[in-house]
């Protein structure tokens, strides 16, 4: 590990434009539990996996009031940046930092510091709710501060030409059979085809479109680094493969 560890700084050193790429690992060791893995929230409780399919999220009363109990008692809120997101932050300060792109949705980056204008959140955020009658997107905790009090399955309070909207809420996040916003996409692409470096971490690189970066950096001529605890879907393509807990080796490969 130690070699892989002094190949994947040496390429971040001499890297002039970088695209870091996140998911969930690089939150476990804030508290924030992955979807996929060993420990993952789907891997423990499949039915899980319905609250983020939006037909399923739609349709059901009953999948939409557990979603909102879930929302109510997540980690994320109590959940602070470790080493690792505090680590891409002072790559962004070196001005090497091009594009920071995250499948997570806990907002982590923007709290340790990463600048919100290098940040794509690709598959949204649960900090605000949508409505999806409407459109229109409010603060997350005002929200469960109604569900607190006793409304199970929020509506849309907002006044829409006179009337009022009472649209269904839902996490301003991307659910499965929601359509990613195309603006979020090209211009994630479009940086990882320009970079220098494409640092991969935390992510199993199985969901796409994100996962594509990958080879779209490596055919673009760019070195890729992957940071994971366990194998990729990509790690073949890699110049550096680096195993290990992300807050613990981040820092040392992105360190000056």
């Amino acid at each position: 590990m130690d070699q892989s560890i002094d190949r994947a700084r040496q390429l971040v050193a001499q890297s002039r434009r970088v695209v870091v790429l996140t998911g969930a690992g690089i939150s476990t060791d804030s508290g924030i539990p992955d979807f996929r893995g060993p420990n993952g929230v789907w891997t423990k409780d499949p039915a899980a996996e319905k609250m983020a399919t939006l037909q399923t999220y739609m349709s059901e009363p009953d999948v939409r009031r557990r979603a909102w109990r879930n929302r109510l008692e997540s980690p994320t809120w109590d959940a602070k940046p470790n080493a690792g997101h505090r680590a891409l932050v002072d790559l962004e300060r070196r001005g090497v930092l091009h594009t920071l792109v995250t499948q997570n949705i806990d907002g982590l980056h923007h709290a340790a510091g990463s600048d919100p204008d290098r940040v794509v959140e690709i598959h949204g955020t649960m900090r605000a709710v949508m409505c999806m009658s409407c459109g229109r997107r409010n603060p997350m905790p005002d929200v469960l501060e109604r569900v607190r009090a006793g409304d199970e399955d929020p509506a849309c309070t907002e006044t829409v030409a006179g009337t009022p909207c009472g649209g269904i809420l839902k996490s301003a996040t991307i659910s499965f059979g929601q359509d990613l916003v195309v603006e979020d996409l090209v211009r994630a692409e479009q940086a990882a085809r320009a970079c220098d470096l494409l640092l991969a971490i935390g992510s199993t690189l199985s969901v796409y479109p994100a996962a594509g970066l990958v080879p779209s950096a490596h055919l673009a001529g760019a070195n890729v680094v992957i940071v994971n605890a366990d194998p990729t879907e990509y790690d073949s393509i890699a110049d550096v493969v680096v195993r290990g807990p992300i807050s613990v080796v981040l820092p040392t490969i992105v360190g000056p």
